[in-house]
């Protein structure tokens, strides 16, 4: 299955340090107004790791319900335990979701082989289709092309990879190795915005976005018209919002696309985050509020 497109990293709406689930249908319903190809359901974005294992569930339930099939819903459920990871995955295809994001098992910093071994016998586990996700700056490791093509190969169901390391040349090396290998229906796909086109470009087919919970429709256009090759239109765009999507993890994430959501929808969403995670410094909130501001001057 394809499907090349944007798809939101949406944020998870907090009142009070608890899920604010109307907000989140809000939120869900702007996406779908935005033209969006699908939403994320606790990613990263989502604070994820300060979610109660009946809350991650639960969220990815609701999300489900609120997008009431009107785009798709990839539900994550990775953890650094391969158990809890199956168990959230089992609860995502009982939910219905469309696809499952799991991200690289963290903290443990397995080998490459572990990391096989991991993914494998959740693929095992489920039917849903898998999007490998490989972010080592958090994660400390990545999964490597190698370990992607033996997963690709061995495990039907894992069929793409959320790529958010700052390197197009693995993106490029990858592409060519998959397809070598007569994988060619595998999909990349880009994990940062500002990345988005470079990925693109030497073979990624489709975004996880952030900057999307803000401004859906002009990622979902800038993704469409790389697709379609209309490079100029979609460089315009991402010229436009540069500065944008990098001042989103002027700390962070999701703490600066939170505060943006409360300034452009007061009475909806708040700045709530859950501890570690508190609210932007004085000094990067005047900077973003100040990007912000001259985007929809322009």
């Amino acid at each position: 299955m394809n499907v090349s497109g944007t798809h939101t990293a949406i944020v998870t709406p907090f009142k009070k340090w608890e899920v604010d689930y109307e907000a989140l249908n809000e939120l869900v319903k702007q996406q779908v107004a935005g033209n969006v190809t699908g939403i994320v359901s606790v990613g990263t974005t989502w604070e994820s790791p300060t979610l109660m294992h009946d809350e991650h569930l639960s969220v990815i339930q609701k999300t489900v319900e609120y997008a009431g099939g009107k785009c798709l819903v990839i539900g994550g459920t990775g953890s650094n335990s391969t158990k809890e990871a199956i168990d959230y995955t089992y609860g995502a295809e009982e939910a219905w979701v469309d696809w499952a994001l799991i991200v690289a098992p963290y903290y443990n910093k397995p080998t490459q082989q572990w990391v096989f071994l991991h993914y494998r016998e959740i693929a095992q586990h489920t039917k849903l289709p898998i999007i490998l996700y490989s972010i080592q700056w958090r994660c400390w490791i990545e999964i490597n092309i190698d370990t992607v093509l033996k997963l690709a190969r061995e495990c039907p169901n894992i069929v793409a990879i959320k790529e958010a390391w700052w390197d197009v040349n693995k993106v490029r090396n990858m592409r060519v190795a998959l397809d070598n290998a007569g994988l060619e229906d595998f999909q990349i796909l880009s994990g940062d915005d500002g990345l988005t086109l470079p990925f693109m470009s030497v073979g990624a087919t489709w975004v996880i976005s952030v900057a999307s919970n803000i401004i859906p429709r002009e990622v979902s256009h800038m993704v469409q018209m790389m697709s379609d090759g209309d490079l100029r239109w979609a460089q315009t765009v991402a010229l436009r919002y540069n500065q944008l999507f990098n001042d989103l993890f002027i700390e962070s994430n999701p703490v600066p696309v939170k505060t943006v959501l409360a300034a452009m929808y007061p009475g909806i969403f708040t700045l709530d985050v859950r501890p570690p995670l508190c609210q932007l410094s004085e000094i990067n909130r005047k900077q973003l509020f100040a990007t912000t501001w001259q985007v929809w001057l322009t």
